[in-house]
Order: C-alpha cells, then structure tokens, then sequence
C-alpha cells in the first residue's frame, strides 16, 4: 500500500480571471446582443406592404399563363 500523500494545492486564481469562462459566457452574450440588434432594425424599418401585385411584362406573360394553367384544379 502506497503511504500517504497530501493532496495537490487548488489553484487560487479566481472564476474570472480564466479564459475559458469568458468563452462559455461571451458566446450566449454575442447571441443575446446581436438579437437586439437585429431586433431594434426590423422594428425602425420594417417593410412595406404591397397593395397592389406587380404586373408581368409581354414577355413573361407564357410563364404567367402556364403557371395559372398547371394550379388550376380539374384540368
């Protein structure tokens, strides 16, 4: 049987002076940040809504009349 040891002395260095802490919490900040952030841009510009649907041009005017053609039902 081995004798007896004292066990290793902890390191005194306090939670926030490692770095590997400030990894775990500054990640979820960023997040959180970066949400108000775009949170407060969509509020100050939102879009704006279209009343009217634009009109297709001659030329695209087939593409239009296949697509009512393929979605409408009993045909």
């Amino acid at each position: 049987m081995p004798p007896y040891t004292q066990p290793a002395e902890t390191d005194p260095t306090p939670w926030w002076r490692l770095p590997i802490v400030w990894m775990v919490i500054g990640g979820p900040a960023v997040v959180v940040v970066a949400s108000f952030a775009t949170l407060t841009l969509a509020l100050s510009n939102p879009d704006p809504v279209i009343s009217v649907p634009p009109t297709a041009s001659a030329s695209e005017q087939p593409a239009v009349q296949g697509r009512n053609h393929a979605a409408r039902p009993g045909r």
